[in-house]
């Protein structure tokens, strides 16, 4: 049914005296409905500076997935080779994360805060320019950032308690990752763990699981190159023991991401935080990631892009496997996605079917090389937001205006029917 006529339909009820609010509220121009009962939001928030998407689960339950926060002093930052930040370089990304998700939860609070791996722009690192938390034990970027203005209750990551594996990096960000770790669990009752890949119970409903019992799941995938195998909660391991390797050929931070599919019903997601898949020239093939990801991944009707679709991401196996209706481009770069990486995505030969592709901030520099294929982006700018029907049958996918904070709607995509 096309949009005109569900508002012409609505309006037709309301006036035999029937009440549709919600689907009038969908309105392009207007600001987006709140959440409600039932609906599992993912919000891919675009501050132009890196990763971070805040779930609100069915029954209310948080999850913020990665808060980027690149240094916006730095020259790279300031060309034109990176988007620049939204809605304003008034406040700092993390500042901006937190507001977002005081302005559509109605309980501001991150139940659950999954950092998918060590880099700046998925959880955020201290620069010149970065305030000290209020006690001046740490220095706010990112997610230490959003701690200071929304509570968060858990932490989960891929190197707790030794951040040893396999070996990582001791640099300002990680120290000051951990400072704030150890702050905020002897001082706010923060708990955090390990990623178990795997396991289906380290994010959980904490409002009402028993009404969703058997309709929602988030599962971990892989983590540190342990990959869940499909069965129960038995993994594998997909990397050499480092015993038998020299340290420069140990797996790199974008390997060791975390993966996770979140189920609810039909409707299922996948995020893959930095997963290579495709191999670089002369490395072994346990380089690529992506594959045995895939292959326990199985079909799912939305898929953030891995490595924001730069060019060592979206394999044939993974979009093969995967099949995505709609995917979304997390983008903060020239580089974001590759040409060859689009070709992979609309490619029929990959996989049949529709697939409606969104991107958060796409630079004029990458639609100069690209050109055409970019023609094809249901969305190139904005926050991306799928709004999952109660019960999972079905999706609507909204982009909202970046420039501001009053998240008025762009657009409307939908509603697809989940597999």
């Amino acid at each position: 049914m096309k949009y005109t006529t569900i508002v012409k339909t609505s309006l037709a009820m309301l006036w035999l005296g029937f009440s549709a609010p919600v689907v009038l509220a969908q309105t392009v121009g207007q600001p987006l409905p709140a959440w409600q009962e039932g609906e599992l939001d993912i919000h891919h928030i675009n501050t132009g500076m890196g990763n971070s998407a805040f779930m609100i689960l069915p029954d209310g339950t948080t999850l913020l997935v990665d808060a980027g926060a690149l240094d916006p002093t730095e020259a790279r930052t300031q060309s034109a080779r990176n988007t620049k930040a939204k809605p304003s370089a008034e406040r700092q990304p993390g500042e901006w994360i937190a507001r977002y998700i005081r302005k559509v939860s109605k309980t501001p609070v991150v139940d659950y805060a999954l950092m998918t791996h060590f880099h700046d722009d998925h959880m955020g690192s201290p620069t010149s320019i970065s305030k000290k938390s209020e006690q001046g034990k740490y220095v706010l970027a990112g997610i230490t950032e959003v701690a200071e203005f929304v509570p968060v209750k858990k932490i989960i990551d891929r190197g707790w308690p030794d951040y040893a594996y396999p070996r990582v990096s001791k640099d300002t960000m990680v120290r000051n990752y951990r400072t704030f770790l150890d702050w905020q669990v002897k001082n706010k009752g923060l708990r955090v763990e390990g990623s178990v890949p795997g396991r289906n119970d380290q994010i959980v409903l904490l409002h009402n699981p028993q009404k969703y019992k058997g309709a929602f799941e988030v599962r971990n995938i892989s983590a540190n190159g342990e990959i869940w195998t499909g069965v129960g909660n038995v993994t594998r391991k997909h990397f050499p023991e480092l015993k038998d390797l020299k340290p420069e050929q140990y797996p790199s931070e974008n390997m060791c991401s975390i993966a996770t599919r979140i189920s609810y019903g039909k409707f299922d997601y996948f995020t893959g935080g930095d997963t290579p898949g495709v191999l670089q020239p002369g490395v072994p093939a346990w380089h690529d990631v992506e594959t045995p990801v895939a292959k326990v991944v199985g079909p799912v009707d939305v898929h953030i892009l891995d490595h924001h679709g730069n060019r060592d991401s979206q394999n044939d196996v993974l979009l093969g496997a995967l099949r995505p209706r709609v995917l979304v481009i997390p983008v903060w770069s020239s580089d974001h996605p590759g040409h060859d990486v689009l070709d992979r995505i609309y490619s029929q030969r990959i996989y049949q079917g529709e697939r409606d592709v969104f991107a958060t901030d796409m630079l004029e520099a990458n639609k100069l090389v690209i050109g055409e294929l970019l023609n094809r982006l249901k969305s190139d700018s904005g926050h991306v937001v799928v709004r999952v029907a109660n019960g999972g049958d079905s999706y609507r996918v909204f982009v909202l205006d970046d420039r501001d904070e009053d998240l008025k709607i762009k657009s409307i995509h939908g509603p697809y029917t989940s597999r």
